[in-house]
């Protein structure tokens, strides 16, 4: 059997510790200290661990497109430089509990096609989830109004109504909404369409969740297309307004090169004008 002596010579090998059995002695409180701060770590990787699968969770759910980060964002006209601002003021906001229990928040993105406006919104929401673990929910608005008009088909054998149910309360539920293509090649959403719409926000409003909408429409084609209803809905939120005026970014497509020329006729299909 190990002497008194030999196991404290022991536990100082274990610590790393040198080790002379005439003279070592281990204090109480050095030991309890090591120990400690051992369990410290562990649970600080435990941690860590733990968030780093949830905010692997919530961006897996999210449908955010991973290139829409700060970090690929070309700042190169002032409409980007200005939104780019606005929205590192809106996450920098979610510090303040009080500003989040404060009431319901909207970024309206509005502008031309391929000005940056969901590469922006995509970006809030990549540094939200990673910073404050945010749920986030990236959805085009024509897909919703697709799986709500086939969830009134009554003889589907899809469960298409479940589906649209959960898919439903989802949006209701998730912390941040991104509505992207809203009221797309519509001039008018149908009154049917308006309610819905309309029900979802105010009753986010109520729950004190916070929306991103994207349009192509100006706002006054966009309170037209949504309806009163609706665009009252979203006056109810604290509102940022963020106009994109800047040029595309979306790469042009080249014109073909003149085929030679040939003595027999063929069909030529349409160019790119």
């Amino acid at each position: 059997m190990d002497s008194i002596k030999d196991k404290i010579a022991n536990l100082a090998r274990s610590m790393g510790r040198n080790v002379d059995t005439d003279n070592q002695y281990v204090d109480y409180n050095v030991l309890r200290k090591h120990y400690e701060e051992q369990a410290n770590q562990e649970i600080q990787q435990l941690q860590q661990r733990a968030k780093k699968e949830r905010v692997q969770a919530i961006h897996g759910r999210s449908d955010l497109n991973p290139k829409w980060t700060f970090a690929n964002l070309i700042e190169d006209s002032d409409d980007v430089i200005e939104a780019v601002s606005i929205a590192q003021s809106f996450i920098a906001a979610h510090d303040d509990p009080s500003w989040r229990e404060s009431g319901s928040h909207m970024m309206l993105f509005y502008g031309d096609y391929g000005r940056g406006k969901s590469h922006i919104a995509g970006a809030i929401a990549h540094q939200l989830i990673d910073q404050y673990e945010i749920s986030v929910l990236y959805r085009q608005l024509s897909t919703l109004q697709e799986m709500r008009y086939f969830s009134y088909d009554f003889n589907a054998q899809d469960n298409i109504g479940q589906k649209f149910r959960e898919a439903n309360q989802e949006l209701l539920d998730v912390d941040l909404l991104i509505l992207d293509e809203v009221c797309v090649n519509e001039s008018v959403l149908k009154k049917n369409t308006q309610s819905w719409l309309g029900n979802l926000l105010r009753q986010r409003l109520v729950n004190k969740k916070n929306c991103i909408i994207i349009t192509n429409h100006n706002l006054n084609e966009l309170e037209h297309a949504l309806g009163r209803y609706c665009f009252e809905s979203i006056k109810e939120y604290d509102t940022y307004k963020v106009r994109f005026s800047g040029p595309s970014r979306r790469q042009e497509l080249g014109q073909d090169e003149p085929e030679p020329s040939s003595a027999s006729t063929r069909y030529q299909p349409n160019q790119v004008r």
